[in-house]
């Protein structure tokens, strides 16, 4: 596996989450004029200023605030009292080890064991587990999932996963309304022969509807797998104790069931697939457990 310094992932990074907010706004810009046109030919002219300034302003907005866009939608709620002093002592000493300030700690409500880092950079980031994860894992395996997650936000990872969880999340829902109000829409361009413009814009429209989920999901799967096994590593690297992580992984494996019920747009972030859905023998969005116990057990 290719080595490569925080600092060049930290990099690369921010040049990713430039691309995707460049390419994945075009997406919704041409979703929105394909809506608007759709429904009503003359409204485009308005749309167009329109949507330039709803993409601009969401992309911001999705940079500024995804994360908690994100805590909310996997009902991750404050890990605070006494209940939860190891969590965050483990969240502190780990942070402290990988140079960057603590995170805010939240726990999640699920027996499945999972976790996940959110944030727009190190400064603002959270880390989301699992009451089931707390209740399972020991003191060391707990230690290596949470320096997986520290390692997301060191290399900040999460800028980049926050940006694709809400940025296709939002491409998801305009793709379902044109898709939804084809049918209508199609009837009625029938119904007035404007020409080729026509054909070409709704047939622009109809093709970003049905390819947006898809390109989304093989964005999503580009993004996880490669970023697992680089922080699989970082976290061994951190704890020392590369078995640590090892163990836990092999408890993901053995444990979880797939059917935490959280959006397939968040899914990429989790350290283990929270959904067992029929896509992910086409293309998973994490690599296999199997695997990266493997690779860790060879440290």
């Amino acid at each position: 596996m290719e080595r490569r310094s925080f600092h060049d992932e930290q990099s690369r990074n921010k040049r990713d989450s430039i691309l995707l907010a460049i390419v994945v706004s075009a997406v919704l810009f041409a979703l929105i004029v394909s809506i608007s046109y759709l429904f009503d030919p003359s409204s485009v002219a308005i749309m167009v200023p329109l949507g330039i300034m709803f993409t601009g302003i969401y992309t911001w907005s999705s940079y500024q605030y995804g994360d908690k866009v994100v805590l909310m939608s996997t009902n991750a709620q404050p890990a605070e009292g006494n209940k939860y002093i190891y969590l965050n002592d483990t969240v502190e000493g780990l942070a402290i080890a990988a140079g960057i300030p603590k995170p805010d700690v939240y726990v999640m409500p699920s027996m499945e064991l999972n976790a996940y880092a959110t944030g727009k950079d190190p400064e603002n980031a959270s880390i989301a587990v699992t009451q089931g994860l707390l209740d399972t894992l020991d003191r060391q395996e707990l230690e290596g999932v949470i320096a997986h997650e520290i390692s997301h936000i060191r290399n900040k990872d999460v800028q980049f996963m926050t940006l694709v969880a809400v940025l296709v999340g939002i491409a998801g829902i305009l793709s379902h309304m044109i898709l939804r109000s084809w049918r209508f829409g199609g009837k009625r361009r029938s119904d007035k022969n404007n020409g080729s413009i026509d054909v070409l814009i709704l047939g622009i429209g109809f093709l970003l509807a049905i390819f947006a989920p898809i390109l989304s999901r093989l964005v999503q799967m580009a993004v996880s797998r490669s970023r697992e096994y680089l922080a699989d590593a970082s976290a061994a690297e951190m704890t020392r104790y590369p078995d640590g992580l090892a163990d836990a992984l092999e408890k993901l494996g053995k444990h979880n069931r797939g059917d935490m019920k959280v959006s397939e747009s968040v899914s990429h972030m989790f350290i283990s697939d929270p959904n067992k859905t029929a896509l992910d023998a086409l293309y998973s969005t994490h690599p296999p457990i199997e695997e990266r116990v493997k690779r860790l057990r060879e440290m």
